[in-house]
């Protein structure tokens, strides 16, 4: 029962936690403009890792990945 408390409350603050992060992202269309900047929009996608934005990408990803997990460990009949 301990467990299954932990486990919800872990999974609500992912869950916050993914909101704020995904709401953080620019959308696509909110970089560079196309062929104008290419030069630059090559820049970018290269160093994309490095960027906040490129951070932003890995954390939603790990935080999602994250909540999917736990939220199949609450609906398996262990408790």
């Amino acid at each position: 029962m301990i467990l299954k408390t932990a486990l919800t409350v872990i999974l609500i603050i992912l869950a916050l936690i993914l909101i704020v992060v995904v709401m953080l992202q620019e959308g696509k269309s909110a970089g560079l403009s196309g062929s104008i900047n290419g030069a630059a929009d090559t820049y970018w996608g290269k160093n994309k890792g490095r960027s906040m934005e490129g951070k932003l990408e890995k954390a939603t990803k790990i935080v999602a990945v994250l909540f999917i997990l736990i939220a199949i460990a609450l609906n398996l009949k262990w408790w």
